[in-house]
């Protein structure tokens, strides 16, 4: 068997979850590019300009590990979940991952937390998520608990786990009582002072915060920001919406590129997210910057737009896998603003979203390969008002 990536796990059969290991990487893309293709078929993209697919590194990308815990509290296993084989050397992790998970197994028989037993719906640990910043290799630490019976040990051996692991920056517990297939609960602990991860992409200062979305794939999120500043950089934009923002890192980067290229303009930004956490990190990222004219809101990016009656230059849209839907889409036929900056993880839908945007041409289009060794990627396209 020919890997593209040396992996132990897979030639054993004990973890598939990269499904295309055994295709080299130039293959891993040309599928990837042709199903992007697939579903612009009906689109005039004549006049398209297709970038070089960005590439990953293929190997150590990951910058969170998201591990089950099963086992017994002697002895933990960290793995996906139904699996019983350790898979803290997983060649997608940080290589000193390893040494982390294995100070993580000493604390979790220190504070006697017995790991869920699924069948018997019994124990109390059910996942550690691990997140390292770039920045400074600061890591946020999460349990994911069936309660807060261990509470009490856990602060109790939590001074020796700081002493052991002193680049933790974040440390919680998340409780989540029921018996389904749901990562966490809504209920978050925090044993530290600091509640986010502080990143930076292309010096831009981002914040990682529990129970929020953010790339795992740092290299290639990067890449991703910075392309979205080259492309819109020079173009007659003053005013633009970030909707879907999360915690800015779209909306950021470009009104910093926007108002480096024209220093003199009034550069104005407003970002919409349904999460309050999202848009407290946003705005302290912008405060950060000492970007004026920025506001972020906690509301729903749709009806935001919907209930707007100014327009924008910019309208940037990085949804969820359902897309934008025929709704916000024809509401941006209707607003008219000169560019759109569509960011997609999955093409699928962003295929039926472009359909729906009659009045406008797809410009520039470029596949992100955020997920190698598998089917998902990303794509980033730019429209213009026809």
């Amino acid at each position: 068997m020919s890997l593209t990536l040396p992996c132990q796990h897979y030639e054993q059969n004990h973890c598939r979850s990269c499904q295309w290991l055994e295709l080299p990487y130039s293959a891993q893309l040309e599928r990837k590019t042709q199903h992007l293709k697939q579903q612009l078929t009906h689109l005039n993209c004549s006049q398209t300009a297709w970038i070089t697919p960005y590439q990953s590194p293929l190997s150590t990308f990951r910058n969170k590990a998201k591990m089950a815990v099963s086992g017994t509290v002697e002895r933990p296993i960290l793995s996906l979940p139904q699996n019983n084989v350790d898979l803290t050397d997983c060649p997608l992790y940080p290589t000193h991952f390893v040494a982390i998970f294995h100070i993580l197994k000493d604390f979790i028989a220190r504070a006697g937390l017995v790991p869920y037993n699924i069948t018997k719906q019994k124990g109390e640990l059910k996942y550690i998520l691990l997140t390292e910043s770039q920045l400074d290799g600061g890591l946020m630490l999460r349990f994911v608990l069936r309660s807060e019976t261990k509470l009490e040990l856990i602060q109790r051996e939590f001074a020796g786990l700081l002493k052991k692991l002193p680049q933790l920056k974040v440390v919680s517990l998340n409780i989540q009582p029921q018996h389904a297939a749901i990562l966490e609960g809504e209920k978050e602990i925090f044993l530290t002072e600091q509640q986010t991860l502080e990143e930076s992409f292309n010096q831009i200062p981002l914040f990682i915060r529990p129970q929020g979305f953010f790339q795992t794939n740092p290299s290639v999120a990067s890449g991703l920001y910075a392309t979205a500043q080259n492309w819109i950089k020079n173009l007659p934009i003053e005013k633009l919406w970030d909707l879907f923002c999360g915690v800015g890192g779209f909306g950021l980067h470009c009104a910093k590129a926007l108002k480096q290229a024209n220093p003199t303009k009034k550069i104005e930004l407003i970002g919409i997210e349904i999460s309050p956490s999202a848009i407290k990190a946003a705005m302290l990222s912008a405060r950060q910057l000492g970007l004026e004219h920025v506001r972020f809101q906690p509301l729903d990016a749709t009806k935001f737009a919907l209930e707007q009656y100014q327009t924008p230059d910019l309208v940037i849209v990085n949804p969820p896998r359902r897309g934008i839907g025929n709704k916000l889409a024809q509401f941006l036929n209707q607003l008219a603003p000169h560019f759109i900056l569509y960011s997609s993880c999955n093409a699928e839908t962003m295929g039926k979203d472009l359909g729906d945007l009659t009045h406008y041409q797809l410009e520039k289009i470029q596949l992100f390969d955020m997920f190698p060794h598998s089917h998902h990627y990303e794509v980033l396209c730019l429209l213009k008002k026809k």
